[in-house]
């Protein structure tokens, strides 16, 4: 099945650009920069979360409609130099999935604008990997890690890999991808009691959790708001448990709100893209791993670049575009609007 047939659109935006400021920046209609460039590498993952796709998996990218490396890198190179992207972070799907992700990492910390570098992993693979990625010139990984339960990660994941996500984590520490952070979601019934067991083990292990709401990325469209466990519900949790003051550290655009835990300094974060979200001080614009450009996770319109470049597009065509999609960016992803609608592509084809 081709993406075309999965209902997922390869539009190329036509609204107006006449009003744009005169700059190479990525500037949208209400004032916001794009400076941190999302990259999904790769749509396949070796989990199959309940909460992210079906047991059986989906169909995947075929091999030609991904980008390869020299698209990828230019697509980077073009972000870095040209577009004034500050900060990279590779996603998937499984990321470490990519045969040529150290490729990728080294040339982009070989820019001259050398941007920071992260990746988000489902943790798997990093403990082989993680002193090759460090080499490559990665800066710091993102961990997903929502139980540690043995049975729970079996029962979520439908892989009995809990060790290998573990070590990874270990890994990722020994070679100083810091901060190594956790990304953790607690669903009703499954996981909600572990919020406080994920806490004491990240401070522990001096790793950052973040603890992020349900979203309604899964490929199965069977997300439920009334069943989300919402920020004010993990808060609850956490502070039956812990004192938890907030950090009066500048947030910026980062998309959680952090919280001293027992007067610090050990943090954590929460995410709460459903019920707080915090679309207006947004920085993130996103590449998909077969071209499309994304101004937001939940859009539904997308700018198709890996046609044009190879139909022979310069970069001025492609900075054009991109600069074009960022422009009709919307205000908010519009949740609480009785006229949002569910993305075509899950999570795993957008990239986190």
């Amino acid at each position: 099945m081709t993406a075309v047939e999965l209902g997922i659109p390869f539009v190329r935006r036509t609204m107006d650009t006449s009003a744009r400021p005169d700059t190479p920046q990525l500037v949208d209609r209400f004032g916001r920069i794009a400076t941190d460039l999302r990259v999904s590498l790769i749509d396949k993952c070796n989990l199959r979360c309940t909460y992210c796709m079906p047991a059986e998996g989906l169909p995947w990218l075929k091999r030609a409609e991904l980008l390869d490396t020299a698209e990828m890198n230019r697509l980077i190179r073009i972000a870095v130099e040209e577009l004034g992207v500050t900060a990279v972070r590779f996603t998937g799907g499984e990321p470490l999935l990519r045969q040529d992700l150290v490729e990728i990492i080294g040339a982009t910390a070989a820019l001259p604008s050398r941007p920071k570098t992260s990746l988000t992993t489902n943790g798997i693979n990093l403990g082989e990997h993680a002193e090759a990625l460090v080499s490559a010139g990665l800066n710091r990984v993102n961990v997903s890690l929502d139980t540690l339960d043995r049975a729970v990660f079996k029962e979520l994941t439908r892989r009995d890999r809990l060790d290998d996500v573990l070590a990874g984590l270990a890994a990722a520490k020994r070679m100083r991808l810091e901060p190594v952070k956790v990304n953790a979601v607690l669903m009703r019934g499954i996981n909600e009691h572990e919020a406080g067991d994920l806490l004491r083990y990240c401070i522990e292990h001096g790793y950052q959790l973040r603890f992020i709401e349900q979203m309604p990325l899964d490929a199965q469209h069977e997300w439920d708001r009334s069943q989300m466990i919402t920020a004010e519900e993990i808060l609850e949790r956490l502070r039956a448990e812990f004192d938890l003051s907030p950090d009066v550290a500048e947030r910026g655009s980062a998309p959680a709100e952090r919280w001293l835990v027992d007067g610090g300094p050990a943090t954590v974060g929460v995410i709460a893209s459903v019920t707080r979200p915090f679309c207006a001080a947004c920085d993130r614009t996103r590449l998909t791993a077969d071209g499309q450009l994304r101004s937001c996770l939940f859009s539904t319109m997308e700018t198709d670049l890996r046609g044009p470049m190879r139909a022979g597009a310069d970069d001025a065509e492609l900075i054009r575009l991109w600069q074009g999609e960022m422009w009709a960016k919307a205000a908010g992803h519009g949740m609480d609007s009785g006229e949002f609608a569910q993305p075509s592509r899950p999570m795993s084809a957008i990239g986190g």
